[in-house]
Formats: structure tokens, sequence, C-alpha cells
């Protein structure tokens, strides 16, 4: 036999050595010296002492030394070790089926021996009538004890290699790395000979191969012990792998020599691999589980394959002698490994034994086929691995959102456009997106685009593992997007409603801004634990805020455009032509914001405030937030003059960027109170002096009380005495002088404890109630004499609803409000609201509801609601009636908008505004062709013609008589109502607001304008005009919010007539208004303002209306009627000098102080609630709050008597209605 390895000894004997070191061969040894001379064989003689080979038995022999006890004669021991492995797994296979084969016989002769038995006891059954039981036999217990035992033992054995417990892991994992290890001590031998000798007391690789295999030995003893099937047990790869590596392990120490052999199949145990990471928890998913799979089993695979070809090259063939070796290396058969399967086979290494060549033959076939088919799945499952799949590094000092819902390239550029917009202060904040679906390329272009403060990672925020790779534990904020132009709108909103449950689950705190498409669906947001719109929770509900927009326009034209310009950040674009765009454009600039008011403004009213700013700073403040006693915030639109200003009040401004709005807080007046120049009001450096809380205190009880602070008496002395101690216990917050009073008498009474000053919370704190005013004891409109309030606490009759917020009427069956065409001609109405409304009976609800609650606000007073009629199916008006049914002057004429007879038939000349909805407009999968049935109805109605002899009947479009004017007088004509509009002959005249969902579609509206088809929908003409309204406008809510949350407060209080949160709860309780008996609180709670339109035409403005300036407009107002105006509704050819018949308006909003008016002219303002103006429709003196003023004159047409004390009064306003149904004529 030869040296395998490629060696064998030199002539002259021992190149080996112990330890590990003198038994390696020399690198001069190489198989040719194999083939020697025939007289170098024939010359022998050896002595024992020294070793020394002889030479015939040169190319039998291995190296050797007197270190080491090895074969004298050197002869090779190989076939020992595989004879071992050999005999272990045929010897064990022999005694398994030999097991099985007695085992197999003893069970069918002890079945046949039990059936002979049992036939037997039949037989003898009727011999044993005593029924006494014999005992088990003896040996029966013996084997059921024998069985048990076993039982345990193998159930311990299975508990202790089993992955399901502490230990299992710990040992499958130890097996593992003890594998590898083996296979590493594999990789270092085989740089040595095949078979060498070796000392296992000093060779220190065999000890630790030896300690291994031990281990190896007792894991495989305990498999066998819980093996059900112990045949396939001994036939499984593993049992395969410690067959041929474990026994020639101990031959090795007997034979103190060392066989590479069959230890490369170590590498088999490779395949577990990915197992082993799943009991770790370190994969998870399906892709990552089977990428790891298919690499751990080619790479076992080719390292096995590689071990077998270096183990028969080196060795040789055995019918060849083993002559016919080469020496190759481990990683050189690794090397001709890959260029086979490869197919590529450079020819530089390559098998020359037959064995090799015959093994490279089988190898090609399947190592060929599976290069082919696992490679390629190898690199998709790379190539497809997640893009966006790895987490985000938060940035310190910087805040980070989480955006994720509907993720479009359209949703995504229009929140980037308006949350990044160049007009907001420096954003520092980092969006990050969430989303399951990867961006397509245009969507990634856009990120590209924002690379600096965008980032998305595909994932699912309802996986708690997504959820924290994008840190939503640390994020400022989740805002969650909305498909708008879904099909089923309520699947939708559950698909939001589970995100915002998934995020809250994982971190209650985190606050999130979702949108909403129907407003029922908002009740189950209440539903969530950790759901708290006191922390900065908001759900934008886009039904409410859409019809809610549309239905101001209804009260005034124009409003749903000036509010949704105010929310969105535009750039302001210069026109220098004198055109009706330069002058919408110029509006369109501004936006709303927020800012602190400086301690200039303590104390002063909110008018003389209001007049400040928009004099002396440019800038128009329309609210403030307000805090009372008990620290509860709530915002004040226009609250009027009884309410002076607080330390640290927030106030909310129009203006065109952030920067501008800094003035109200910088100003201070003893140095910029000369100052002409805006722009050159900055911070400065006074230091802002902190009154005393007594200070404040009398300070405010002097605005009130009219005195000078020396001559106040409001403060007791013993008061006075207290004011060191409080000064230091009380908060820093100012008392308004509403709470003046109360706070005097809680200080003379008892001495109050200390109070902890509440951390204020995003923007302005918490919300509450916003649209009520401060209950105020010397301005309470209840104590005003001759005020019908008093008359209207009717303890029998429910005129408004629980909260007092909206009139109300007890719930009427949709039989009773249905008119047929000719009721409905001979209803001659006149100054309603037409509701054109496309569905059907499978049509997904819009929410009728949010169209007239704002139409039904109690600070209207009755005979002020708009008459409604809806023109539509009654098959889907059906559905929507439960939420209306409590809500007076509601009409319906079933037909369709399409249809010139029922239109005529509502008298749509006649009408306040017509309302163009559909319910369809999402069941269409062409974007085009969305929005055609609000089109064509749009188009029907304005190609129509009217004979204008009724042109006589008042039309209330043209503004309103501010509140106590007097109409009797001809200097103070009356401006709403009096005055008769022009006839309308034709249908373009008519007032229309239609709702688009596509964008684009809006240049279908109107056939005479010359809008580019691609652009923006703010920039056209219909738009502008406020006749076009689309849901998308709303958009810019969500990073309006985010930036501000008392800005959708304020939307919501000025657009939906006074919803509240509180409103909200009792809806999701009942899903519909509860009626409420009138008592003081609820009637205070009409006491706020409302949108109205001024006309310059007639009346006290007249004057100002011919050439005059918008800012003397706007201080008169204020000034006498504590009306706050802030925009213009001018037609659109105004600026031209020959006259024009279109009577097309636009919008334009804050207009500066000199800007010049027309007569034409119709002006955006927020009015007080009128007490006075439900007592009859005659007006009383704007000065008079005797108690003359109770006494009416009589009412016109159009008015409704509220007086308690009328004889003969109707008991209900449904019995009223249906008494003059045909005989009055509805406003």
């Amino acid at each position: 036999m030869a040296n395998g390895g490629g060696g064998g000894g030199s002539s002259g004997g021992g190149g080996g050595g112990g330890g590990g070191s003198s038994l390696r061969m020399s690198s001069n040894i190489h198989a040719n010296h194999l083939s020697l001379d025939a007289s170098s064989s024939s010359s022998s003689s050896s002595s024992s002492s020294s070793s020394v080979h002889e030479p015939k038995m040169d190319a039998l022999i291995i190296p050797v030394t007197m270190e080491v006890p090895c074969d004298s004669r050197g002869q090779r021991m190989w076939w020992a070790f595989l004879a071992s492995s050999m005999v272990t797994f045929f010897g064990g296979l022999f005694i398994i089926l030999l097991w099985r084969t007695l085992k197999y016989l003893w069970t069918v002769c002890c079945h046949c021996g039990g059936k002979t038995k049992e036939a037997q006891k039949i037989n003898n059954g009727s011999s044993q009538a005593d029924g006494t039981l014999k005992p088990v036999d003896e040996k029966e217990e013996a084997v059921a004890a024998e069985v048990g035992w076993m039982t345990s033992v193998k159930d311990w054995a299975g508990v202790m290699i089993s992955a399901q417990t502490l230990t299992g892991r710990v040992l499958v994992v130890l097996v593992f790395a003890l594998s590898i290890g083996a296979l590493v001590i594999y990789f270092i031998d085989s740089s040595n000979p095949i078979e060498s000798c070796q000392n296992f007391y000093k060779d220190f690789t065999l000890q630790i191969d030896m300690a291994f295999n031990v281990f190896f030995l007792l894991y495989f003893g305990l498999r066998f012990i819980a093996a059900n099937d112990k045949l396939w047990f001994w036939l499984e790869v593993n049992s395969v792998v410690d067959f041929f590596t474990v026994p020639p392990v101990f031959v090795s120490v007997y034979l103190n020599r060392s066989w590479l052999g069959l230890r490369f199949l170590r590498a088999l145990r490779l395949i577990q691999f990915s197992e082993i990471l799943q009991f770790l928890n370190i994969l998870k998913t399906s892709n990552s589980i089977k990428l790891v799979n298919l690499l751990s089993i080619f790479i076992s695979t080719w390292l096995t394959a590689a071990g077998f070809i270096h183990l028969v090259e080196n060795s040789g063939d055995p019918w060849e002698n083993f002559q016919n070796n080469q020496a190759l290396t481990y990683w050189e058969c690794v090397y001709l490994l890959m260029v086979t399967m490869s197919t590529v086979g450079y020819g530089d290494v390559y098998a020359k034994t037959t064995l090799g060549r015959l093994f490279m033959v089988f190898f090609i076939l399947g190592g060929l086929a599976m290069f082919a088919s696992y490679v390629p799945e190898i690199i998709e499952l790379i190539g497809n691995r997640k893009k966006y799949g790895g987490s985000y590094s938060a940035v310190s000092g910087r805040k980070h959102i989480v955006v994720c819902g509907h993720i479009t390239l359209e949703s995504v550029s229009n929140f980037l456009k308006d949350f990044l917009h160049k007009d907001r202060d420096d954003v520092n904040v980092e969006i990050v997106f969430l989303h399951n679906i990867s961006p397509n390329l245009e969507l990634e272009a856009l990120f590209k685009r924002h690379f600096t403060q965008v980032e998305f990672y595909q994932g699912s925020v309802l996986n708690p593992h997504d959820l924290a790779r994008v840190k939503i534990e640390s994020a400022d904020a989740c805002l969650i997007l909305a498909n708008k132009y879904c099909a089923d709108p309520d699947a939708e909103d559950a698909s939001n409603i589970m995100r915002v449950i998934s995020i809250k689950n994982y971190h209650p705190k985190i606050r999130i801004i979702t949108q909403m498409l129907q407003y029922h669906n908002k009740a189950h947001l209440l539903n969530i634990p950790s759901w708290n719109w006191k922390e900065g929770d908001d759900a934008i509900c886009l039904a409410e805020l859409k019809l809610g927009f549309i239905a101001q326009s209804c009260l005034a034209q124009g409003l749903s455009t000036m509010l949704a310009n105010l929310f969105s950040m535009r750039s302001f674009i210069k026109i220098e032509e004198d055109t009706w765009q330069k002058y919408y454009l110029e509006g369109v600039s501004n936006e709303m914001y927020t800012e602190y008011l400086s301690s200039a403004f303590v104390g002063l009213s909110f008018p003389t405030v209001c007049e400040l700013c928009f004099v002396k700073l440019k800038l128009l403040m329309i609210a403030i937030e307000y805090k009372s006693a008990n620290r509860e915030s709530r915002i004040l639109i226009n609250p009027g003059n009884h309410l002076k200003i607080q330390e640290g009040t927030l106030g909310f401004f129009i203006a065109s960027d952030a920067k501008e709005v800094k003035r109200a807080f910088f100003y201070c007046k003893a140095c910029h109170d000369d100052i002409t120049d805006p722009k050159r009001i900055k911070k400065c450096g006074c230091k802002r002096p902190k009154m005393s809380i007594y200070k404040r205190m009398r300070r405010a009880c002097c605005f009130d009380c009219g005195r000078s602070e020396r001559d106040c008496s409001c403060m007791s002395g013993r008061v006075r005495g207290n004011m060191d101690t409080l000064g230091r216990d009380f908060p820093l917050s100012s008392v308004s002088v509403n709470d003046c009073s109360t706070s005097f008498r809680a200080f003379e009474d008892e001495q109050p404890s200390t109070l902890s000053p509440k951390k204020k919370q995003r923007n302005g704190g918490m919300r509450n109630s916003p649209s009520s005013s401060p209950k105020l004891m010397r301005h309470d409109p209840l104590l005003i004499p001759g005020n019908d309030q008093i008359d209207n606490m009717d303890s029998n009759v429910k005129k408004y609803d629980s909260t007092g917020m909206f009139h109300w009427c007890a719930p009427k069956e949709i039989e009773k409000v249905i008119l047929t065409r000719s009721e409905a001609a001979m209803t001659v109405l006149s100054g309603h609201v037409v509701v054109c409304i496309f569905g059907d009976v499978s049509s997904a609800l819009i929410g009728l509801r949010n169209l007239v609650m704002p139409l039904r606000a109690s600070n209207f007073h009755y005979h002020e609601l708009k008459h409604i009629v809806f023109v539509g199916s009654i098959e889907y008006l059906k559905r929507e009636w439960e939420t209306l049914h409590n809500f007076p002057k509601v009409s319906i004429l079933p037909g369709t908008p399409l249809s010139r007879a029922d239109l005529r038939a509502v008298n749509i000349n006649l009408c306040d505004m017509c309302v163009i909805l559909s319910a369809n407009q999402n069941n269409i999968d062409d974007t085009s062709l969305q929005d055609k049935e609000c089109i064509l109805a749009s188009l029907n109605i304005k190609s129509m013609q009217f004979d204008d002899s009724i042109g006589v009947l008042q039309a209330n479009s043209q503004g309103f008589t501010p509140p106590g004017m007097d109409r009797s007088s001809p200097d103070n004509s009356p401006v709403h109502g009096m005055l008769r509009q022009p006839s309308i002959t034709t249908g373009v005249n008519i007032p229309i607001i239609t709702e688009l969902v596509n964008d684009t579609n809006v240049q279908f509206l109107d056939q005479d304008d010359d809008d580019d088809p691609d652009t923006e929908l703010y920039l056209t003409q219909p738009f502008a005009c406020g006749t076009a309204f689309a849901v998308s406008v709303l958009d810019s809510l969500m990073s309006a919010t985010y930036f501000n949350d008392n800005i959708l407060t304020l939307i919501r209080t000025l657009v939906t007539g006074g919803a509240t949160p509180e409103l909200e709860a009792l809806i999701a309780e009942e899903n519909a208004l509860r009626g409420g008996y009138s008592t003081p609180q609820t009637l205070a709670n009409r006491d706020r303002c409302r949108v109205a339109q001024l006309a310059l035409l007639d009346g006290p403005f007249a004057d100002l209306g011919d050439g005059g300036c918008y800012g003397d407009l706007f201080c008169k107002a204020l000034k006498t009627y504590n009306m706050l105006c802030f925009g213009i509704y001018r037609l659109r050819d105004a600026h031209l000098s020959t006259p024009s018949q279109c009577t097309k308006r636009y919008v334009i909003t804050n207009p500066p102080y000199e800007f010049e008016l027309v007569p034409t002219d119709l002006i955006f303002c927020l009015m007080q609630f009128d007490h006075n103006a439900g007592q009859s429709r005659a007006s009383l003196s704007h000065s008079s709050h005797s108690s003359q003023s109770s006494s009416k004159k009589s009412s016109s047409i159009h008015s409704i008597p509220s007086t308690a004390n009328r004889p003969n009064r109707p008991k209900s306003r449904e019995s009223r209605d249906k008494q003059n149904r045909k005989e009055m004529v509805y406003r």
C-alpha cells in the first residue's frame, strides 16, 4: 500500500513525530516517491531500537518516531476505521430488524394464543356463577410496571432533546455548535496526511475531537431513547453522520493513529442551521427561513462533496494499490466542486482517480441541478429582500412622525407639499412612512427628492415588530391617511380604526391623528381606552368637514373656498395685471396660525386687541383660547367686548407666514407704540412685568366696574391683607373679568388651597366645548330685560337638543315630510336650500346629518332657519332619515336632480343655495367619470330658463342687517331680507355648489372659463368662486392639525355649527340627537358667533362701499356691532371699467387696510348672536335693552311667533308647520 495524502516516506525513513508535530509529513514527500527502484527495495535491514524501515517496504510505510508506539512496519490501517463505522451501522441495523422480526412473531403467537384463551373463557364463563374475579397475573403486573418505566424514560429523553424547553434548546444549540467545532478541527487536520500516527495524550486537537465525540455519543443515546421508530431513526442523516464520525475517533485512540476518512460528513449538520436560528428566535419570516435553508443545504452539500474528493484523490484507488493519488488540499477540492457545479470546468484542477471521476460524474448531475435551481432562488430571495426593511435610527434633537395608511403618490405628494411648506417655521421633523407595499418608481423618486426629511420602511402598523422598527414609542405623533376614493368607506374606516388599536396597544401614549371617511365611525374610536382627545388625539372626519364646509356656503356663499385656503399652505403667486386672479391669489397666500399674545394686551378687550393687531401689526385675529377658573381651555371665536385678555392667551391669526404672527408676541407698547412699519416690530430688551395676582385681579375688576384702581372697592380689606400669601400660592394665570366676583367671594369666604399649575398641552392646552362662550355675570344675556330667551325656557317644549347647540324637534316619520311635485309647487318656497342628491339603495351613506346640523345651529333663531328640500331617490333618503328626523324644516321631494320638473317644483330659481351631492362617485373605476352625475346636474340647472314674474319675491342673498339695526329708520335701511334680488331668468345665476371627487373634472363645470386642465384646483375659477368643492382640499388638515391641534378645533367650530366632543359621545350612544328642556345653561350656549355676509349696497356701511377703505369698514363694524370682518366676496368683473352682466363672484381673504371697496361687495364677517332678533322680524333699537323692547310689531310672512304667552299658540312646531304648509312662504 502507498501512503495517502499525496505523500510517502523518504528512503531514509522517519518523518513523523509525536505531539502532532514530528509526525507531520514534510512537504518534500510526494506521491512520486512511491515508485522506487527495485534495488533499493531488495536491501532491507531494520533495527527495533532505531525503527528504521526496510527500503522494500517504502511504498507501504508511514513515518514513525520513537515517541509514537505505532506499527513498526508502517502499514496503513484505514480499513480498521471504516470497519468500525460499518460494523456499528450494519450491526445496529441488523439488531433493530431482528428485534422487529421477533416482536412481530411474538405478537402473532400471542394474538393466536389470546384468541384461544378468550374462547376458553367464554366457554367456561357459565361455570363461574359466583361472579368473583380472578386476580391479575403477576407477570402482567411486571410487564405493566416495565412499560411504565420505559415510557417515563422515553418522555424524559424527549424533553431533553426537544426545543420546546429551555434545556432542550440549550442542548440542541450546543450539539450544533460542537458539530461546527468538529468540522473546524477537520479543516485544520485536512492539511495533514490522510493517515498518520498520533499520540492521543500529546495531540491537543485529537483530545478536543474526542471530547466532542463523547458528547455526540451521549446525545445519540438520548435521541435513540426518545425515537418512536428506531429503524427510521437509524437511517436518519444525523445518525449516519454519527456512525461515520464517532467510532473512528475511538479507534484512533486505540491504534495511536489518525485517519481523516469520513469526518467531512460533519458538514451535513449545517442543514440544521435554520432550525437553530428559529429556536433562538432570530428567523421569523418565511423568506428568511427559506433563504437560510437554501444556503445551508447548498453549502453543506458543497463542503461534503469536497471532503469526499479530497479523501479519494489523496488516497488513490484501492485496486491500483493507492498509487494513482494526487496531492490536493481541501480548499482546492472546494474550488474544483464549484467550477464543476457551475459547468465552467477550467481544467486546472481535476480528478485523477477512478473513484473521484466516478463520483464527479454523478455529482455533476445532482450538483448542476442544485446549482441551477438553488442559486437563482437564493439570488431572488436576496434581491427580493425588502429594500425598505431596515429600522429607523432616531436622530438626537430631531423629532420624527410616522405616517401610515393609504400611501400613494397622490396622498404622499399632497401631504409633503403642505407639511414641508416654506411658509412654516423651520420644520425640524423627520417623516417616516410605513406601508406594507414597496413604493413604485414615481413614489420612490418622490422620497429621494426629500431624502433629507423623509424615510420609507416596508411593513404594517398591525405588526408590533414593524412598529418597533420605526420607533413608534419615541415618535412625536402617528398620522393615518385614508383612501378618500374607496368604494366601501366603512371598510376603510374599519381598517384605520384597527391601525389605531394596534398602535395604541403597542404604545398608549402616542399621539394619533387619523382620517375618517364616515362620521358615524368616529364613535368607535371612543371605545379605545387609550384614545384621549385631550392629549392631542384627533380624528379628521372628511364627510363631516366636507359637508360642513358646503353647509357654511349655504349661509355665506364662497366661505368653503376661503376656509379651505386658510388651512392649506399656498405659496404667494404675484400677478401684475389687474385681474380678479391678482386679488384672489393675494388672499390665497394667507393661512391660519396661532401665537401667544404679548403682555401688552393683558386687560384689553378682544375687539380692542383685534383692532390694534389689524391696524398696527397687520394681523387679523379671529379667536382666542380662553382659560376658565378650573383651568379648562376653550376656543372663543370673536367673543365680544366683555372678554378681557389674560396673561399667556393664545391667539388665532390669519397671516401670510409664521414670521408675521410673531409680532403679536413681540409687541411692546413702550418700544413699538410709535412704529408704523410692522416689519420693524421685533423682540425688544424690555422685561415683561409679572403682575401679582392681586394686581391682575384688581385690574380686571376695575375694567369691570369702570373705576380707577385707587377708587376700586371690589376687594375687601381682608383679601388685600392676604394677597402676599396668595401671590405665592396662586398660579400665574390671569383672572378674567367674569371670574372676578366668584374669585373675590372665594377669597373672602376661605383661604384657597395651593393650586399646582397644569402643564400646558400642545399649542394651547386641552380643548373643551370650544364653541360655547364664557358665562358672564354682568353680561349674561339671560339677565337682559326683554330677552326672548326667558320666554324660551318652557318646561313643556323641547326646542333644542340636550346640549343647546342645535334646533331640535320630535322625531318625524319620513312620510310626513315627503312632498309630491304638486304639493311642492303649491308651497311657494323661497330663500331655501335645495339639496340634489344622487344615490340608491346600494350606495354608501354620505352622512347628510353633517350637512343639516350647521344649518340648524341654535345661534340662529327659528325664523332664520333656511328650509331644506332634498331632491333624490326616496330609497336612499330613507336610509339617511334616521339621522335627520330630529331636525325641523326639512322636506323631501322624491325624484331625480336631472328632472327639470322636479327642480321647478321646488323653486330652484328662488333658493339661496343649490347643493349637488352624489353617493355613487366611488363606485366607478374611471376617475374622469366619477363626477358625471354632479356635472350633468350642474349643467342642467345652468341651462334652465325661468319666468321673471316671480322676481318680486324676496330672496335673501344680499347680506343681513347688523344686530340691533332699527329697520324703521330711513338712515338704517334694512340690508337683509328686504332688498329685492333681481329676478333670476336663467339658471346660470342660481347659486350652486357642486361636490367633486376628481379635481380635474372642475374644468367641466364652467364652460366660459379658460382654466387649463392641468391647473391646480385652488387656481380654477369654480373653486375661487365657491361653486365647486373637492374633498382633496381637506388633505392639508393632517399637517395643520399636527402642528397645531387647535386649528382643527377652530375649523370644526366654524363649519359644524358647534359640534363638541361631548356631543360626539352622545351621538355615539344613541346615533341621534336627544331633545332637552331649555335651561339657563343650555340657552347660554346659543350665545356664540356665526358667519354671515354683509352687503355694502345699502345700509349703515353704504358710505364705505363706494371707494372706501376696507380697514375703515373693519374698524367701524368691530366698534359698532362687534362684527369681525375677514374677507370679501366680490363680483368677478368688478375691476372692469365697463359694466358686465356676469354675476359670478370670487373670494378675497383678509384684504389689507387700504384695499378699496366697491358697492357690490359682500363682506364675510363673524357676527354676534342677536338676542333680540327672535322677538320679531321688526328690529329693536341697538342701544335699547329695556323692557319696552319686548313689545312686538306685526311679523312678516316669514316670521314665526316665538313668544310663550301668545294666545292660541299651536302646541308643537310640527303642527304649526303642517297647518301653514300651503299658506306661508318658507325661508
